[in-house]
C-alpha cells in the first residue's frame, strides 16, 4: 500500500518495505527525516537515529508530537502513510519547477527504462535483533572465550575487534608482535589510588583505570604518527623557482 508514495520519494526498496517489520519502520522514519522532512537541525536527531535503543519509542512519539501528527502514534500503518504524504507534499514544493510539467506516462517510461539495480550484499537482508542473530552471536563469543554483554551487539563489537587485531593475515603470520610475551601485569594487585569500600568495585575501578592509560597510549601514538608526518612535509619544503620575481 506504501509502494507508490516510496518509489515516488526515491526510496531504496519500495518493494520489499514491510510497516510490520519493526527495523524497516525505524530506518524509513529516519532515512525520511534525513532525506525529505528534515524537521529537526541535524544535531538534533541523536535520539531518532539511535534505532536500536531501547529508549527509540519515546523518540519517535517525540517526533511525531514536534510535526503534530494527528494519528494515533500507535498505529502504525497510519502514521506511515501521513509521514509518507508529508514527504511528498515537501518533495514537491522544494521541486515544483521540476514536477509542474510531469505526467503518469513519463514517469512510467522512465521506470521502464531505468536499470534494475540488485542488493548482492547479504549483510543487508539480516534481522540484528533476531533470537537466531542473538544465539549466533553469542555462540561465537564463546568460542572466541570473549564473555557475552546482555546487549548482543556490544558483544558484536567486541568479537570485531578481536577479529581485527588478533586474528588478522598479519597477526597470525607474526603472533609475536600482537601477543605480548612476558609476566602479566598483576591488575588486581596494584594501587587503586582510592578506595570504594568494596572489593568488586575496586577491581571494576582498577580495570577502567588500565583501560583509560591504553587509550592514552594509543591517543599519544596517533599524536606522535601526526608531529611525524608534517615534521616531514615542513622539513624539506618544495617550491618552483620558475614563480620568483627579481625587482619590480
Amino acid at each position: 500500500m506504501f509502494r507508490r508514495k516510496l518509489t515516488a520519494l526515491e526510496y531504496m526498496n519500495p518493494d520489499s518495505f514491510n510497516v510490520n517489520d519493526e527495523r524497516n519502520l525505524r530506518d524509513l522514519i529516519v532515512w525520511l527525516e534525513d532525506q525529505k522532512i528534515r524537521h529537526y537541525k541535524i544535531e538534533d536527531r541523536g535520539d531518532l537515529k539511535a534505532i536500536d535503543s531501547n529508549d527509540w519509542p519515546t523518540a519517535y512519539k517525540q517526533y511525531l508530537g514536534a510535526l503534530n501528527c494527528p494519528i494515533n502514534p500507535n498505529d502504525r500503518p497510519a502514521v506511515v502513510d501521513w509521514l509518507l504524504g508529508l514527504s511528498v507534499r515537501f518533495e514537491y514544493g522544494d521541486n515544483a519547477e521540476k514536477y509542474k510539467n510531469e505526467t503518469a506516462e513519463n514517469v512510467t517510461n522512465r521506470r521502464q527504462s531505468a536499470p534494475k539495480v540488485v542488493n548482492t550484499n547479504p549483510l543487508d537482508a539480516l534481522d540484528f535483533q533476531s533470537s537466531e542473530f542473538r544465539d549466533g552471536v553469542n555462540r561465537l563469543a564463546k568460542q572466541l572465550n570473549i564473555t557475552p554483554h546482555p546487549d548482543h551487539l556490544i558483544t558484536l563489537k567486541a568479537i570485531s575487534k578481536l577479529i581485527r587485531t588478533r586474528l588478522s593475515p598479519e597477526a597470525l603470520q607474526k603472533p609475536g608482535d600482537v601477543v605480548h610475551q612476558g609476566k602479566p601485569y598483576p591488575i588486581f594487585e596494584s594501587d587503586l589510588g582510592f578506595e570504594t569500600g568494596d572489593y568488586v568495585l575496586n577491581n571494576a575501578g582498577k580495570a577502567l583505570r588500565l583501560m583509560y592509560i591504553h587509550d592514552l597510549r594509543e591517543l599519544q601514538t596517533k599524536i606522535n604518527e601526526c608531529i611525524v608526518a608534517v615534521q616531514t612535509i615542513t622539513a624539506n619544503p618544495k617550491t618552483d623557482t620558475k614563480l620568483g620575481k627579481v625587482g619590480r
